[in-house]
C-alpha cells in the first residue's frame, strides 16, 4: 500500500508541474485537463480505485488549474492543437 501511495503522489506532482500549456486560459484549460484526465486514470488505476473515476476528477482539478495559472508561471509553449 505504501509504494502505491509513492507511486500515486509522485505522479500528481509530474501532473500538476506540467498543469498547462498555452498562452490563453482556453488552452490552458484543454491542456490541463487532458494531463489531469491521464494522470488522475493512472492514479485511480495504481491506487485500487476506478481510473474512470481517477480520469474525473483529475481532468477537472487540471481544467480549473490550467485555466487559473498564468503563463508567465508556467509557459510549456505554443499547444500541439495550434
Amino acid at each position: 500500500m505504501k509504494r502505491n501511495t509513492t507511486i500515486a503522489l509522485l505522479m500528481g506532482l509530474a501532473a500538476v508541474s506540467l498543469t498547462a500549456c498555452g498562452r490563453n486560459p482556453g488552452d490552458r484549460a484543454v491542456s490541463g485537463g487532458l494531463l489531469g484526465a491521464g494522470a488522475g486514470a493512472v492514479i485511480g488505476g495504481v491506487t485500487g480505485g476506478n481510473p474512470l473515476t481517477g480520469a474525473l476528477i483529475g481532468g477537472a482539478v487540471g481544467a480549473v488549474g490550467g485555466a487559473a495559472t498564468s503563463p508567465d508561471a508556467i509557459d510549456l509553449g505554443r499547444p500541439a492543437w495550434r
